[in-house]
């Protein structure tokens, strides 16, 4: 059933390698795979392969519906690494998973030839933050592929995107912004269905501005397209709890509860066992029905 029946709600279909998946009840979990040594939470953790697989799959085991694996940082003032550099960071990473999970894998980069090489390794997905705008390739290999396709709002790169960023209406000017790109990415061969729209939050935005789109994800969701969230253990967290980054799990759940009850259709996160417990104990007591959970984390009745 429903969790809200009495209010409007729709799913959204994801297409994703010519087959179609339904979202948008309960928010599928996108777990973390930095391959990096400098990203703001985890950096470091998982540049050895056999650490990043082994982190992926203990990911899966706590819940986590897809996989992002990156090797490249996008935190505030991160520089770019070489194609070569993010190539031999994720490409083994990518190719031990697609032979021990079937979790679909996605490759979160802004390079065509990193994401050609991903797809061509396991990779089902393709994360760009830039929306595909960055390198004029990407288009071009996204369209050749059958490719699931999350394209991100970004207010100028990484290195200056928190450089004093102003809107009028964020929310509308995010609208606006992922609307033009759905429209463009059409036109030049990827169909809306394959495609998933991230707010970008924390890219080009205040804490304030964050707030306002997490409240807001019916607006984003308007545009008949699966919305991704990513505000794990994010800086506006750290504004808004006055914690650090290593104290912000319970902050990225409460978001995460907030975004369930909005139909939010994916969840990035870092702490997937914390934020599916979280949901799965949320949507028992919300259904109002008479529920439990099983061993494996489901729903049944008593």
């Amino acid at each position: 059933m429903p969790l809200h029946p009495n209010r409007p709600f729709q799913t959204r279909q994801w297409s994703i390698t010519r087959r179609s998946h339904t979202l948008g009840e309960i928010p599928w979990i996108m777990g973390i795979v930095n391959v990096t040594p400098d990203s703001f939470s985890d950096g470091g953790q998982f540049v050895e392969t056999d650490r990043a697989v082994a982190h992926a799959l203990a990911l899966v085991r706590q819940g986590a519906d897809l996989l992002d694996v990156g090797g490249e940082s996008t935190r505030p003032g991160a520089e770019s690494v070489s194609e070569s550099v993010e190539l031999s960071r994720v490409i083994p990473v990518i190719k031990r998973l697609s032979i021990s999970t079937d979790v679909p894998i996605s490759i979160d980069t802004t390079k065509a030839k990193v994401a050609r090489a991903a797809l061509a390794s396991g990779a089902t997905i393709v994360n760009d933050v830039s929306a595909l705008t960055v390198d004029s390739a990407m288009v071009d290999v996204c369209a050749d592929s059958d490719c699931g396709v999350i394209a991100m709002h970004m207010r100028g790169t990484p290195g200056t995107m928190q450089d004093d960023p102003q809107y009028g209406d964020v929310v509308s000017e995010i609208v606006t912004y992922l609307q033009s790109r759905l429209d463009s990415l059409a036109e030049q061969g990827i169909a809306s269905e394959r495609v998933v729209l991230d707010p970008g939050i924390g890219f080009g935005k205040t804490a304030a501005h964050n707030v306002e789109i997490l409240s807001n994800i019916a607006a984003l969701r308007g545009l008949d397209r699966p919305v991704l969230i990513g505000h794990s253990r994010k800086r506006f967290l750290g504004k808004l709890l006055g914690r650090e980054i290593d104290e912000r799990t319970s902050g990225t759940i409460g978001v995460a509860i907030a975004l369930t009850q909005q139909h939010t259709d994916i969840i990035r996160v870092h702490d997937v066992g914390a934020v599916k417990d979280a949901i799965t104990a949320w949507r028992a007591i919300n259904s109002n029905t008479n529920e439990t959970c099983s061993e494996d984390g489901s729903i049944e009745s008593f």
